[in-house]
């Protein structure tokens, strides 16, 4: 299930990413509800997914 989860806030981020101030708020909830080792692997998919993104960057610092 937790798995799920993690998938889930990978979907809900790649559609949200059109609009920083969703996404920062997205990022908070996945603060929330994700277990620590899925943070760390979510701050890895983040640094891959915006990469070429800088307008998400300033939201990074939820995570």
């Amino acid at each position: 299930m937790a798995r799920a989860m993690f998938e889930y806030t990978k979907l809900v981020l790649t559609k949200v990413s059109f609009d920083p101030y969703l996404f920062g708020k997205e990022l908070g909830k996945a603060k929330e509800r994700l277990l620590p080792h899925e943070l760390e692997e979510l701050s890895i998919w983040l640094s891959d997914y915006t990469e070429n993104k800088p307008e998400l960057t300033t939201h990074l610092q939820t995570t």
